[in-house]
């Protein structure tokens, strides 16, 4: 029997976390994961996507904190994973206004203690996940890898630039294959309950109030988990070639391509709830950004795929999910 190919996941028990492990798993990967189950959101819904793991084959999990230098790095060690997922962070643009200790604590030195360990012990490939929060004010649509990113709004932002230029630095330095992976607003069944399209669903289902922050008048690139995650598949066994500055390091946008309203958004939870929203209408919030557009002209040309689903079909889905979740 060949022996299984080996994959390190960091925040297993997250959203993009548990999406991932469940499809290597099912393609015959062996899946090593952490997560120190943090009570950031409820802690319940990150133990019940640890459980669905749990029933499949070559499933491992420790409950680590990334700061653990030494727990992390021995465990890397011990199962030799060929490729490294770190999406481990401390998520949230407004919390890191709240608890920017939080953030500090995570995204910097949990990140550090994977790049550590990745040096002391080699992977074919470490994928990292970052964010479009990067771009912060910036104007120019569609977004792109190379568009400058001087001017985060948020402290969440600055520490996943951060990342980016740590990991820059450290394959410069060593040899470590390295990918950023900016992500724009995933959504889909399983999610984190501290995004807009869970707490509305929640709100609208339990016939209270949604609060809509601008209006409405909001453009957000929508995600669906699906295709982050066969973007991610196709991209993990092909690393970045060393570039003339002697880094095999690439940032790429994992976005849908396909900005949406808010207003959009809302009626399309408000179709797959059955059910009208009622609307309290606020300003801008801090730290929030009006549109975000991805450019993945990068990620086609690499995997020769393009994000697919549309916001309703991603929507009916979730809700669909939360239903029988929640038995709602």
């Amino acid at each position: 029997m060949t022996a299984r190919t080996t994959v390190f996941v960091t925040g297993v028990a997250g959203f993009v976390g548990l999406h991932m492990a469940k499809r290597l798993l099912g393609e015959g990967y062996s899946v090593v994961g952490i997560d120190n189950l943090n009570d950031y959101y409820d802690v319940a819904l990150k133990e019940a996507r640890l459980e669905m793991l749990s029933r499949l084959d070559g499933f491992e999990f420790h409950r680590i904190d990334l700061t653990d230098y030494e727990a992390v790095s021995e465990l890397i060690e011990q199962c030799k994973p060929e490729c490294v997922l770190h999406l481990a962070a401390q998520a949230g643009v407004r919390y890191s206004i709240e608890n920017p200790r939080a953030y500090v604590n995570s995204n910097l030195d949990g990140f550090l203690s994977v790049l550590e360990a990745c040096r002391a012990h080699p992977v074919k490939h470490l994928i990292y996940a970052s964010s479009s929060s990067v771009y912060g004010q910036n104007t120019k649509v569609p977004f792109e890898e190379d568009d400058p990113v001087l001017r985060p709004v948020s402290l969440y932002a600055a520490t996943k630039r951060a990342n980016e230029m740590m990991a820059q630095a450290y394959s410069h330095l060593y040899p470590i294959p390295a990918t950023g992976l900016r992500f724009f607003t995933v959504y889909g069944p399983y999610g984190r309950p501290d995004m807009a399209y869970f707490s509305f669903t929640k709100a609208i289902l339990e016939g209270r109030p949604i609060t809509v922050y601008n209006h409405g008048k909001l453009e957000r690139d929508f995600t669906y988990i699906d295709d982050i995650v066969e973007s991610i598949v196709r991209l993990m066994k092909q690393p970045p070639e060393t570039d003339e500055g002697g880094a095999a390091h690439r940032i790429l946008n994992i976005g849908n391509n396909k900005p949406v309203e808010l207003d959009r958004f809302i009626k399309a939870i408000e179709s797959a709830c059955g059910k009208t929203a009622e609307r309290i209408n606020l300003p801008m919030q801090p730290g929030d950004v009006h549109r975000t557009y991805a450019s993945i002209d990068k990620l086609s040309a690499l995997t020769g795929f393009a994000p697919r689903t549309s916001i309703e079909d991603g929507i009916s889905r979730f809700v669909e999910w939360y239903r029988a979740y929640y038995a709602v």
